[in-house]
């Protein structure tokens, strides 16, 4: 190969390193001479040595694996590596629970520090001090003479790798960052619609630096990285030339993007209205106390049956004791339409399946912990976050990162490693903001178009803010977005609470702060955590609300993560709160607060978005921490366990359907109290029988046991109609829209209401005469007597099987089949790939430790109660 074609080669590898490989496509229609030319340069680099690179920290883990779906690319125009890693992740889902130590290193990817194996190619940064190699799946690792070349390259990568993401959503960022009304900033990423931030939210997010500096010189390292971060955005850019896909990037960008990722995953709260209406109503159908009654067994804020993750109580917004005067009931039906869009926008906004599996030592076979673990972010092309490996300048991860911060922020450092779930705890609060005018001689008593609050004996304007552009989409015009605010949030819309009118404000924890969280990733990457007792320092940086899972060597660990408020004595944590100033919120939860544990008695840390710890109060808008969760599928831990061990327990609760094995033994014990309508629903009743006792998995459609599943889907929303109407009656659609359902597996095909499993679950059992914690104040399901709940179960499974056999066209029972769900990838770039089914985590790690740097930290040198 001649020097001329050598440079030809080059060059084609250069641009079809680039973002969206845009480039590689505009060049072939100039000719293949260079594509030949880089196609051999590539199979070459396949078969050589590493390239040099900067020292890198001493890599402890035993066995590392990681995986990624769809794969690393994330561009315009689907490559090599779009889907490559969707393949494998595809590929261990029917093994169920059978995973063994060939399939971790064929379906995973080696989470090794460095390239294992060959190099794809090294990128060209021009940048000394830098190099940027490529593995044999598009993964990059980062070395850095110093720490800003590390987070140089770290914004490179994420320019390459996610510019097409960064590009749809740091509009959006912005109006998360706000906390726009109505708005559903990851639904206008989804969309490919724009939001433009005007120069007042532009100012509003640029003066949250300050907060860096509040931090001492950790924050001012903070903000150093995210500017070396942005040039690194920028300079990939600049080498697009005209093909760039960005503006030039900065700080602000970052400190929106880090906004952004919170308001998916990181907040709880602020459904303190809905339920508010919900108890008015009950109130309305059944009287004040009754009423109160009701509401507390359908939110079940500290229900003692659900399976917690700590074992340690930790007492945090529980049912108040004690007169609420703080506490409004709004009057029923007097939410305006603008309250109920912007709550509807706060849930869609949200995502929660997540998990964590970790054995102690004293589960495994070499006495090492082990961990399967990763955050669930949906399935997405190109995926919202980006996997790479950074060294230099004292910084050693390798993980997962979110494009818009420079930080591993899952994953794992030279002798441990952290995951996250979301928590959902409360660090967001609706407060009622009285209206009032200033001059009602003049002006007539205040109505809900007032503009004007009382606050501390005061009457105080509401404050305009000018949000930005929302760009145009469908038939939908472009539109500029204006929103009122009080000393507590922006203004959702409003109320009545006795006849006089209200302003929903809300308030978030985080608002105003957003950068402050980002110290807990760096010092994770900065080798600054050297067992849990650091670990808990650094995790409680984090101020939005997460589940954070640690295993080292040695130790297994968990803290629950947040800003998380003190409510004022006289609220209800899950009411709405006057807004007059003396039930403000009194502080904010310490370190010691907050739920966390070392090395429990029982050695083992499960967590699927389940209640943090014994006495934890539910959010506002958390309606599922009952006596059956879907954690409770994490069985089967055993003395000799490996990484195989802990990913074959994942791997079967991945399939399997949680109301078949936690609340169908119960049902069929209180069926046996009746008798079956027609020989048509004793048949659906044995096929369920029979599959559930098969492990009721929801692995394909084609086997013996299959037509259980498709008989479940057809009869589980019946039977909780059945349950709960008996009480709850016209008011039954309202509650199901209260309970945020969970992803189920055919919450893709039909209505699964996942968020009944636990009141299906306690109600029956206390109608059976069971032992029950914490039971409902009356009975459901046919008034409480046996017979007659057992007779409108069967009523509904009836109901429900004639309406199933004529989907199913008349077939026999034996024969039928549930839809056949699969992972698709929206917003829709490679539809032709998809895989199957399965709850499972998006990145997910499987790793043990056998070393460690130095000594074991000493547990509990600075904490009492871990």
């Amino acid at each position: 190969m001649d020097a001329r074609t050598q440079i030809s080669g080059e060059a084609w590898c250069e641009a079809y390193g680039r973002s969206g490989r845009g480039a590689l496509r505009r060049a072939a229609r100039r000719g293949l001479g260079g594509l030949v030319a880089c196609v051999l340069l590539l199979l070459g680099t396949l078969f050589a040595t590493s390239a040099s690179a900067a020292e890198i920290g001493t890599d402890y883990s035993g066995g590392a694996f990681q995986i990624l779906a769809p794969g690393a690319e994330g561009g315009f125009f689907i490559g090599p590596f779009s889907t490559d890693q969707g393949t494998l992740y595809d590929a261990l889902t029917p093994l169920q629970g059978k995973v063994n130590a060939k399939k971790l290193e064929l379906d995973y990817l080696n989470e090794k520090f460095g390239v294992q194996g060959s190099v794809l190619r090294t990128e060209a940064t021009g940048k000394a001090g830098l190099e940027i190699l490529r593995d044999s799946h598009d993964i990059p690792h980062v070395y850095g003479a110093n720490r800003e070349d590390v987070m140089f390259g770290s914004g490179w990568v994420a320019a390459e790798d996610r510019g097409l993401l960064l590009a749809l959503g740091l509009g959006p960022a912005f109006a998360a960052a706000d906390d726009v009304p109505g708005i559903n900033p990851f639904g206008l990423l989804l969309q490919a619609r724009s939001f433009t931030p005007s120069a007042e939210t532009f100012k509003f997010v640029a003066e949250q630096e300050k907060v860096l500096f509040e931090q001492g010189p950790k924050g001012e390292q903070v903000l150093k990285d995210l500017e070396n971060w942005a040039e690194g955005i920028n300079a990939y850019e600049a080498s697009l030339g005209e093909h760039r896909l960005l503006p030039p990037v900065n700080v602000v960008d970052a400190i929106a993007g880090f906004a952004f990722i919170g308001s998916i995953f990181g907040n709880g709260g602020g459904g303190e209205v809905g339920n508010s209406q919900l108890l008015a109503n009950l109130q309305s159908k059944f009287g004040e106390e009754d009423g109160l009654k009701v509401f507390r067994d359908l939110k079940e804020v500290n229900d003692p049956e659900a399976p917690t993750t700590a074992t340690t109580p930790f007492p945090y917004d529980t049912v108040p004791t004690g007169p609420t005067p703080g506490a409004a009931v709004i009057d029923p039906g007097s939410a305006s339409s603008a309250a109920l869009k912007a709550e509807t926008a706060l849930k869609a906004s949200r995502r929660k399946a997540s998990n964590f599996l970790l054995a102690g030592s004293g589960h495994t076979a070499n006495g090492h912990p082990v961990a399967v673990m990763g955050p669930q972010l949906g399935y997405f092309y190109p995926e919202i976050v980006m996997q790479a490996d950074l060294h230099g300048g004292g910084i050693d991860a390798q993980g997962v990162i979110a494009p818009i911060s420079p930080y591993v922020f899952i994953g794992r450092g030279r002798d441990f490693a952290w995951s996250l779930t979301s928590a959902g705890s409360e660090n967001t609060q609706d407060f009622l903001e009285q209206l009032c005018n200033p001059d009602e001689e003049t002006e007539g008593p205040p109505t809900r178009k007032s503009t004007h609050y009382l606050y501390k004996g005061e009457c105080i304007a509401l404050v305009e803010r000018d949000a930005g552009e929302l760009g145009a989409h469908g038939s939908e015009p472009a539109r500029e977005i204006h929103f009122m605010e009080s000393v507590h949030g922006p203004i959702q819309g409003t109320v009545t609470v006795k006849g006089a009118p209200y302003a929903i404000a809300k308030d978030r924890a985080t608002r105003g702060r957003e950068p402050a969280g980002e110290l807990a990733f760096s010092e994770m990457d900065s080798n600054e955590v050297h067992g849990p007792q650091s670990f808990f320092e650094a995790a409680n940086h984090l101020e939005t609300t997460f589940n954070m899972a640690y295993l080292d060597g040695k130790n297994i660990a968990y803290f629950s993560t947040g800003r998380l408020p003190v409510l004022a004595p006289g609220t209800d944590p899950s009411l709405p709160t006057f807004g007059t100033g003396e039930y403000d919120w009194k502080g904010f939860l310490t370190l010691e607060q907050h739920p966390h544990e070392v090395d429990p008695a029982k050695d083992v840390f499960t967590n699927w978005n389940n209640k943090p710890a014994p006495e934890w109060g539910a959010a506002s808008d958390n309606y599922s921490y009952g006596p059956v969760h879907r954690v409770q599928l994490y069985t089967g831990f055993t003395t000799g366990m490996t990484e195989a061990s802990d990913a074959s327990i994942m791997n079967r609760a991945a399939l399997q359907d949680l109301p078949a094995l936690k609340d169908w033994p119960i049902i069929r014990e209180v069926l046996a109290h009746g008798s079956a309508p027609s020989a048509l629903a004793q048949e659906v009743v044995n096929s369920i029988n029979s599959w559930v006792e098969a492990g009721a998995s929801r692995l394909g459609t084609v086997e013996p046991k299959a037509a259980g599943a498709a008989a479940m889907d057809a009869v589980w929303t019946p039977i909780g109609e059945a349950v709960l109407s008996p009480v709850l009656g016209n008011l039954l659609p309202e509650f199901r829209s209260m309970v945020s359902p969970d992803d189920a597996p055919s919450a893709q095909g039909s209505a699964y209401d996942s968020g009944w499993y636990g009141y299906v679950s306690k109600d029956l059992r206390s109608v059976l005469g069971q032992p029950v914690e914490g039971a409902f104040s009356r009975g459901y399901c046919g008034g409480g007597e046996l017979s007659s709940c057992a007779q409108s179960l069967w009523t509904a499974i009836q109901s429900a099987s004639e309406a199933e056999e004529a989907i199913q066209k008349g077939r026999e029972v034996s024969k039928w089949r549930a839809n056949k769900v699969r992972i698709t990838f929206p917003p829709g770039l490679i539809p032709r790939f998809t895989m199957r089914w399965t709850n499972r985590s998006t990145f997910q790690q499987v790793i043990e430790f056998t070393g460690h740097e130095g000594p074991y930290e000493s547990l509990c040198a600075k904490a009492a109660s871990c």
